[in-house]
């Protein structure tokens, strides 16, 4: 358990059209959990959404709005085929992205796979709540998550108003 994750609560989104509608196991959401849990986070929410905007708008500013999640994960709907909408609906809600978690997953993932380089993943804030994309397959989202880990729990802290300095 990294020290200080255990005050965050999380969810983590699936986006998956076949997966929503029962024709495929989510098997990068179940992984994402476990490392989440392993971390110290308690899991609040746990989903599946169609690739479809407008749903997975609603979803994410209900988790962040409503239920007041402080770290909502998403995975899938990140890369250019004509139904990867994740970008678009986080731009619609977001209050602040946070380019450098993003550019890190690419550039870790680039020494890899040079399809890295087509990942449309970002990562923001809303409200108190921060919001990162991943990509649909499970090793794609481990890796991803493994680069950000480290970061999490001092970005939460912050973006709940911890007035301690940060070089300390």
């Amino acid at each position: 358990m990294r020290a200080g994750t255990e005050h965050f609560t999380c969810a983590v989104v699936t986006m998956s059209d076949k997966g929503a509608a029962g024709k495929r196991e989510d098997t990068s959401g179940a992984a994402l959990i476990a490392v989440l849990e392993e971390e110290g986070y308690r899991l609040s929410r746990y989903m599946i959404l169609a690739d479809n905007t407008d749903v997975i708008v609603e979803e994410l500013v209900r988790l962040v709005d409503t239920e007041n999640i402080d770290l909502i994960i998403t995975t899938g709907g990140t890369g250019v085929a004509p139904t990867d909408v994740t970008p678009e609906a986080m731009r619609r809600i977001i209050d602040k992205e946070i380019p450098g978690m993003a550019e890190a997953m690419r550039s870790a993932s680039l020494a890899k796979t040079p399809h890295a380089m087509i990942s449309r993943a970002m990562a923001g804030i809303r409200n108190s709540s921060l919001l990162i994309n991943l990509p649909g397959s499970k090793k794609a989202a481990l890796e991803n998550i493994a680069v950000v880990l480290p970061a999490l729990p001092h970005a939460l802290q912050k973006i709940k108003g911890d007035p301690a300095e940060c070089g300390g």
